[in-house]
């Protein structure tokens, strides 16, 4: 090799060391990696895109969609596309154990019809709706606001605050908090009974009502970290954060910003196991998506 090859070769692999860490480095802080490449269901490379992230609220309710895509928008890598859809049937506002069992048929009719063009899918409902079946169906990562808050919250501090809203509903966060296995991380619980956040305009008392909360938690149960549930609250952390001591978390900003992370991780569906897909399995009187989901699950 001569002198002069193996300086040109020693330049270009430099020059691949330092983009290489000029894409981590802006990933780490916050930037959007280049394009990604989309692949074919053979695998093969197909042509570069933005990465797009499903956000299905299995509420009725377009005014928690609204919320929720804002501020997925808001929080989103740039050149990430936020596309999110409304349950057509089931409670306006998820309430009850009730509700939430007819949303579960919602979100598996929503992921059937709106995920195949789509990256990964953030269940934007705090209640987690139907969190595990979605990613037995379909070959793209799935994740729900609430447990991604948690574990955003376990890696920020130590002992976990939750402010819910409605007394009723509390025994259904504690119930999914036990499920995720970190019933032992939380410090305390406060509930509002204020409905505010379900009409449109400014909320100067709900908002107070929150940061004495938050406070309340700091101060007696010794919480380092805030979660906030509540779909309908997307967007309201952020902006009360200058008001409260430790970390407010937001578990529709967090699902998106993991959701995004486990995209670029690139890491395969299961192939075996309870979360592999299952194809050939026949349902009567749902919908022609539906059926087709779990006929041939996409990706198949």
């Amino acid at each position: 090799m001569t002198s002069n090859e193996s300086d040109r070769r020693g330049f270009l692999a430099a020059g691949t060391a330092f983009s290489l860490g000029a894409v981590l480095t802006g990933v780490a802080a916050g930037q959007s990696p280049p394009p990604m490449v989309a692949a074919d269901r053979s695998g093969v490379p197909a042509r570069a895109t933005a990465m797009r992230i499903l956000i299905v609220n299995a509420n009725t309710s377009e005014l928690v969609t609204e919320k929720v895509a804002g501020e997925a928008r808001n929080v989103a890598s740039p050149g990430t596309e936020i596309v999110a859809v409304t349950g057509t049937f089931g409670a306006r506002v998820i309430a009850s154990r009730a509700e939430n069992a007819i949303a579960e048929h919602s979100l598996i009719a929503l992921v059937s019809e709106h995920a195949a063009n789509c990256d990964a899918v953030v269940i934007g409902v705090t209640y987690a709706t139907v969190r595990r079946a979605p990613p037995e169906l379909l070959p793209i990562p799935v994740v729900g606001m609430t447990e991604t808050g948690l574990l955003s919250a376990c890696m920020l501090g130590g002992r976990i605050g939750v402010i819910a809203f409605g007394r009723h509903t509390l025994p259904l966060y504690q119930e999914l908090v036990a499920s995720y296995g970190l019933s032992t991380r939380i410090a305390g619980w406060r509930v509002s009974e204020s409905t505010a956040a379900f009409q449109r305009g400014a909320h100067v008392d709900r908002d107070g009502g929150i940061v004495g909360a938050a406070r309340s938690l700091i101060d007696q149960d010794m919480a380092e970290t805030v979660l906030i549930t509540g779909a309908v609250m997307a967007g309201v952390p952020r902006r009360l954060q200058g008001d409260v001591p430790v970390p407010l978390i937001d578990g529709l900003a967090c699902g998106v910003r993991q959701a995004e992370l486990l995209v670029r991780l690139g890491l395969p569906k299961p192939r075996t196991g309870s979360y592999a897909a299952q194809t050939g399995r026949e349902l009567i009187g749902v919908t022609p998506a539906v059926a087709r989901t779990f006929a041939t699950p996409p990706g198949k």
